[in-house]
């Protein structure tokens, strides 16, 4: 699996965090970064660049292929009489198919998969082989929901009405849950970290998380 040097997105709320971002008042250029969504805190730990796009504008070169295919989607969509999202989902990845390998791109002058193979051959790509980088033990520790928990006298923590035993954690300290869900199973696996220490993992129902279903 191979990691990007970078991102660059608008500033949707699941990239950046926008305060007042239904103002009136709201300006692109004042932005904050108060919190940290959970995308971003997986590429910091990926050691991935994030960059955003202050206007649509700025991403134009993005948004051309986008056009193309939503034209497309809707238009044979509509030829075909799909109601129904699957079959939608079929057209969709038939587009792509054909963007990626067949389509000769009008700016490039080739096709996208031939063009990003070439970069591979001749290590132009900026592209990197995926790499845990310490602390971290596992992809776990990096795909993953994280929450902040205060450490109680009795070395518990509290998430959602749950209280979970941590044997090692530093009572009255800030401690972070990594949580990987698996919908299948229904378990989810809560990693313990202080500061760069794993403390240990925990089997929970997710039921009992109660985490957000998507």
């Amino acid at each position: 699996m191979d990691s990007p040097l970078a991102y660059y997105v608008d500033s949707h709320s699941i990239f950046r965090f926008v305060q007042g971002r239904d103002s009136f008042w709201r300006n692109h250029y004042q932005l904050t970064d108060e919190a940290n969504p959970q995308w971003k805190q997986v590429l910091d730990d990926c050691r991935v660049k994030v960059t955003y796009a202050l206007s649509p504008q700025a991403k134009g070169k993005i948004e051309k292929p986008y056009r193309w295919i939503q034209d497309r989607l809707v238009r044979t969509c509509y030829r075909e009489n799909v109601r129904d999202i699957k079959k939608g989902q079929l057209i969709l990845n038939n587009l792509l198919q054909r963007y990626n390998y067949w389509i000769v791109h009008s700016t490039t002058g080739q096709i996208p998969y031939i063009r990003f193979q070439r970069a591979i051959r001749e290590k132009r790509s900026l592209f990197r082989e995926f790499r845990i980088m310490p602390p971290f033990l596992s992809s776990n520790d990096i795909f993953c929901l994280r929450v902040e928990r205060m450490v109680n006298p009795y070395r518990k923590v509290s998430i959602n009405n749950l209280e979970l035993k941590v044997p090692g954690a530093p009572p009255h300290e800030r401690i972070q849950l990594r949580i990987v869900p698996d919908k299948e199973s229904g378990i989810s696996e809560v990693r313990f970290w202080y500061r760069d220490n794993f403390l240990g993992s925990q089997k929970v129902k997710n039921s009992e998380l109660n985490l957000v279903q998507p």
